[in-house]
């Protein structure tokens, strides 16, 4: 499995350079059977005004997370992954750190999926609970 969880990491990790990925500094860093797991720093670049955690940088790590994830376990090769839908709830403010961005999926369809996305911080503290809808488009 450590070797499989590698590659997966090694791919969800090459395809963000040059994305919006790049720019805030995601990063990919742990994948299981039904999860996928990134993480991004906290830091002025993705504060609003008063000095925490914007809450579209917070929407942009979650859509990004369970995009990859959707990409991951549904065979990215066949099919164009996009988000349809997003909801968040942001519940704590954070200033310094980093945030961690769990993708579980809820519902597998042959063309939509739900994930619910937690964004934690380094002591598993919730920041954020948010919903995602994705679609699967065959490549043509």
């Amino acid at each position: 499995m450590d070797n499989y969880k590698e590659k997966i990491l090694k791919v969800c990790n090459e395809i963000r350079k040059n994305t919006l990925m790049e720019t805030l500094d995601i990063e990919y860093v742990d994948v299981g059977e039904n999860y996928l797991i990134a993480k991004m720093p906290v830091t002025p670049k993705v504060h609003q005004p008063d000095g925490v955690l914007h809450g579209g940088a917070t929407v942009a790590l979650a859509e990004s997370v369970g995009s990859a994830a959707s990409y991951v376990f549904l065979d990215g090769q066949s099919f164009f992954v996009r988000g349809i839908e997003i909801a968040a709830n942001h519940v704590r403010s954070i200033r310094e750190g980093f945030v961690f961005a769990r993708a579980t999926i809820i519902h597998k369809g042959r063309t939509t999926q739900l994930w619910e996305i937690r964004i934690t911080d380094e002591e598993d503290r919730l920041i954020s609970l948010c919903k995602l809808t994705t679609i699967a488009l065959p490549k043509k």
